[in-house]
């Protein structure tokens, strides 16, 4: 989640690395929209199944799929919903 409360989606084989990118401004598409929040990862064996994943969450029925199954907005902020 973004400072603007718009959503980020992306993937990469080390969160950790990538979060630390993000957070440092090195990634021109949150660079101006830092601080970001981690709401919700999955993982996945495969890195083309991850790219299909993540192609499908950007277009809008993925994002419908977002609202429905993981996020829910709480007085203002997207959170994760229990138990995802």
């Amino acid at each position: 989640m973004c400072r603007d409360d718009d959503l980020y989606t992306g993937c990469t084989g080390d969160l950790t690395e990538r979060l630390g990118r993000h957070e440092r401004g090195e990634v021109p598409a949150t660079a101006s929209r830092l601080p970001l929040r981690l709401v919700w990862h999955c993982v996945f064996p495969d890195k083309y199944v991850t790219f299909r994943f993540e192609r499908y969450l950007k277009q809008g029925s993925g994002r419908a799929f977002l609202w429905k199954h993981i996020l829910e907005r709480r007085k203002g902020k997207y959170e994760a919903l229990s138990g995802t």
